[in-house]
This record gives structure tokens, sequence and C-alpha cells, in this order.
């Protein structure tokens, strides 16, 4: 397996949360996730004041389409080319798109059609964007610093999702949508600079594994094949996506339907996302303070079945108060399991098919994770809540099972810094 980086001396490398280069590019990277937030509010009303509820529906799927079908063609490019490069172009696009959406909303007012191409283009970038911009943490710092730099990342999502429909809001309430739109284009915007004075790391792969240039085809199979046959990226990838198909759908549509179930009200659905944010959120800062688990191939196991465990029993218990519990452990357990996961593929993959490794990954959550909403819905439906939350969370427990099934997966270790003179 090759070693992606060449650590630095002790010396050299500072903690994560104290290095300048890092805080740039997480305060670039929240900039734009906040965009992002701010910019689906904006098209929603902007949707509703268009149209009827169904055309609403189409304009926020609209995006999902081209994100998923070009997200692995998104992974060659951001291989190609420097990911900082793509990262600011993609920002610069969007910054200008919404910009211009905006000056065209303050005029007139919002037509369909004109919503739909801003969400098909829109996704286009994205699919650019998000392999991109996964590819750039193994390059701002030392590869012992990579935990901590996904705890960081975690939170910035975090906060993302909780300060980016406020702000959205805030900006209609005086502006209207225009100034909602406004408003995500300057996020976009503030990015630009920052990413800008990035430093990257040289990284260097070793020859025999970096994929000769060819057409995007070949490129795009190269890096499927890199993954299928790697020890490591190969089985950490494929219990990802089992994760992702058990448990997405269960916690998000499912918890819906549990919630009217069991007659919580909206308010007892607002408890358990809270519940499962504050774990999430705990398990982010946990990473990012602690920057080192040991045995984290087990602990990724361990914390994977404890968050099916935890999604079984939460659609068992009797009362709001006590489901809030078991959402908590699920926000932490897979909080953990997540940032692990992620960690390792990042420490293992070599640098010319990190890109590629991103786009599959996060195909998986965007384009593959969001098949078992309608599924999920039906069956809750037929058979209630607690028999589908169990059959889900037995499903993504054999995530659990290929980890423990591969000796490359249970022996991973998180990088650790390495001591002045010793080599990678």
């Amino acid at each position: 397996m090759a070693t992606p980086l060449t650590a630095l001396p002790e010396r050299v490398t500072p903690p994560a949360y104290r290095d300048g280069n890092v805080l740039r590019w997480l305060i670039a990277y929240t900039a734009s996730l906040v965009g992002d937030s701010v910019y689906f509010v904006a098209l929603g009303w902007s949707a509703q004041k268009a149209a009827g509820p169904a055309e609403v529906g189409l304009v926020m799927a609209a995006g999902a389409l081209p994100r998923a079908l070009l997200m692995l063609g998104g992974g060659v490019v951001a291989d190609r080319f420097d990911p900082r490069r793509v990262v600011l172009g993609s920002d610069a696009v969007r910054c200008l798109l919404i910009l211009g959406v905006a000056a065209a909303i303050a005029s007139t007012a919002p037509a369909l059609w004109i919503l739909v191409v801003v969400a098909l283009v829109f996704g286009a970038v994205d699919a650019l964007f998000v392999p991109a911009v996964g590819a750039l943490p193994p390059r701002i710092n030392s590869p012992d610093q990579l935990a901590r730099v996904t705890g960081m990342r975690s939170l910035s999502m975090r906060l993302s999702q909780i300060a980016g429909p406020p702000i959205g809001g805030l900006a209609m309430g005086f502006g209207g949508v225009a100034a909602a739109f406004t408003v995500a284009g300057l996020l976009f915007a503030l990015s630009l600079p920052l990413l800008l004075t990035l430093r990257l790391r040289t990284a260097g792969a070793r020859a025999e594994e970096r994929p000769a240039p060819g057409t995007v085809r070949k490129d795009l199979v190269d890096g499927l094949r890199y993954i299928r046959r790697h020890r490591l990226i190969g089985p950490l990838v494929a219990t990802g996506a089992v994760c992702e198909l058990g448990l997405t759908g269960t916690l998000g549509v499912g918890m819906v339907l549990l919630n009217a179930e069991r007659g919580w009200g909206p308010s007892g659905y607002g408890w358990i996302v809270s519940g499962f944010g504050a774990g999430a959120a705990t398990s982010a800062a946990l990473l990012a303070i602690a920057g080192w688990l040991p045995r984290a191939g087990l602990m990724l196991a361990g914390t994977l079945l404890v968050c099916c465990a935890g999604a079984a029993t939460i659609a068992l218990v009797p009362s709001l108060w006590i489901a809030v519990v078991p959402a908590a452990v699920i926000g932490l357990s897979a909080g953990v399991f997540g940032s692990l996961d992620n960690t390792l593929v990042q420490a293992a993959a070599d640098p010319a098919c990190l890109g590629r490794v991103t786009s599959v990954v996060m195909l998986t959550m965007v384009g593959l994770a969001p098949l078992s909403y309608p599924l999920v819905g039906a069956a809750v439906g037929a058979w209630g809540a607690a028999p589908v939350f169990a059959g889900c969370a037995a499903f993504a427990g054999l995530g659990g099972v290929i980890v423990l099934a591969s000796d490359a997966v249970r022996r991973a270790e998180l990088p650790r810094r390495q001591r002045t003179g010793a080599t990678a």
C-alpha cells in the first residue's frame, strides 16, 4: 500500500487548529457551505412564488440529476488538474451564476424555466466542486493531522446546516428572494481570496500506481479499478456505501414517519433531530481536539454496529424523551464512523487518484443513498416503523461484517506524528 504523503517532522507541522493554512481553508469551506444552504432556501422560495408545490419539488430535485451523473467525471477533472484550481473555478462560476440570478429576480418575477436551468447548472458545477474539495485536506497539512482536519470539516458542515437557513430567511425578510441569492453569491465570493492563499503540500505517488494519462473514460476506469484492487480503500468504500444505503433513508424519511406514527408532533421530530445533531457535533469536536484514536479499523466497525443497534432501538422505545437518547448515540457513533472511514481513505489513497476516490464516495451519498427514500417510505406504510428500522439496521450492519472480514481494515491505524528524523 502506497504511503501517499511524506510526513513532516514534528517541529515543522503545527496542529491543524493552529495552522493558518488549514484555518483559511476551513473558513472558505464554511462560507461555501453556508452559501449552499442559503441558495437552496432562496431557490425553494423562488419556485414557490413562480409555481405550485409539485413544481417546487421539480426545481429542488433538478440539481441532483447532473450532480449524480457527472460526479465521477468531476473526480477525473480533480485528478487531472490542481484540485485548488477546480475548487476556485467552480466557486467562481457559482458566485457569478447566483449573483446573475439575483440581478434578474430583482428586476422581474422569476420564471420556472429559469429556476430549473439554474438548478441544473448549479448541480453540474457541484459535480466538479465536491470531488476537488474532498481532495484538498491531504494537501494542506501533514498526514498525522488528517483526523483533526476531518473533525473540523464535520463541525463546519454542522455549522452550515444550522446557520444557513436562518441567514437565508433573514435576507429574504429584509430584501426578498433577490437579497437571499445575493447573500449566497457573496458567500461564494468570500471563499475565493482565501482559497487563493492556500499553500498545497507537494505529494508524490508511486509511479507504478499512478494512472497513465489517457481519455476521460480510461482515467475513470483506472480510478474504479484502483479502488477495487486496493486492500484498504475497497472495503472502506464498500462499507460506507452499505451504511449509507441502510441508514440514510431510515434516519431521514423513516424518522419523519416514525414521529407521525407515534404522534410526537413537529416538536418531537425537532428534539430527535437535535439529539442526533448534538451527538454528531460531539464526535466531530472529539476528533478535532484529540487528532488520533487508537485501533481505528476496529473502532470503525464498533461504532458502525452501535449506530445500527441505535437505529433498531429507536423505533421500539415508548416515549419521545427516551427516543432522544438513542438519537444522540446514533449521531455520536455515526459521526465517529464517518470520520474514521473518510480519514483512512484519504490517508491511504494515492494523491493521483484521490479525486476519483472522493467522487465514488460522494456518489454513494448524493446518488445512491436517496434511492432508499421511496423504498423506506413504502415499507413503513406497509409494515410499520419498527420492522423497517430493524431490517435497515441489519442491512447497514453488513458494513461491519465487511470491515471485520478485511484484515487490512481491522489492522488499520490513523497516521501519527513522525518524530524528527524518522522516515515515513
